[in-house]
């Protein structure tokens, strides 16, 4: 039986405005990292090997695939994941857009999702439909069919044109009897 002991590093990271000390090992990935030695379970494991999503949250003002990033790469960096205290006007509206149009069923990729579509409107605020369902592509959702994502995002973009983020103001669905 080997009994030796994995090396442990230390890193510093500012995670969603908190900075924070840690001893991690070089191997940790870092949704790992935030889900187990940090307590943000927002972020999901789904595929491990970077193509679904779960795990997509901000590393230095870029989206990342947690699974992907090692811990120790984080070193130094600002890590912004959806459990943010305090989202920005843009994230918090996409909050509302998601609750809004009904763009969750079990709330697995709804995370990523969010991470994703942050990073769309804030990088390409004039994106029209087919360039959402393009960028959001890349995060995997087994529940909603995508639409509502869609039309949420949209929402967002739209009220951005219009130059404000007060909450969307799309009607909640109607309850089918």
């Amino acid at each position: 039986m080997n009994t030796t002991t994995i090396p442990r590093q230390r890193i510093r990271v500012e995670i969603n405005g908190t900075p924070t000390t840690r001893e991690v090992e070089p191997r940790r990935h870092l949704v790992d990292f935030l889900r187990e030695d940090c307590g943000l379970k927002g972020s999901h494991l789904g595929c491990e090997h970077g193509v679904c999503g779960a795990c997509t949250v901000r590393l230095d003002g870029e989206i990342v695939r947690g699974c992907l990033v090692l811990a120790v790469q984080a070193d130094g960096g600002r890590v912004e994941t959806v459990e943010t205290p305090e989202p920005s006007p843009r994230l918090r509206a996409l909050q509302d857009a998601f609750i809004a149009r009904n763009a969750l069923q079990c709330g697995y990729c709804t995370p990523g999702m969010l991470m994703a579509a942050l990073d769309l409107v804030e990088r390409a605020p004039e994106a029209d439909r087919e360039a959402v369902r393009e960028w959001m592509s890349g995060n995997y959702c087994r529940c909603t069919g995508y639409h509502a994502i869609v039309d949420a995002v949209c929402d967002v973009l739209e009220v951005q044109r219009r130059g404000g983020f007060a909450a969307v103001s799309t009607p909640m669905p109607r309850e089918v009897a």
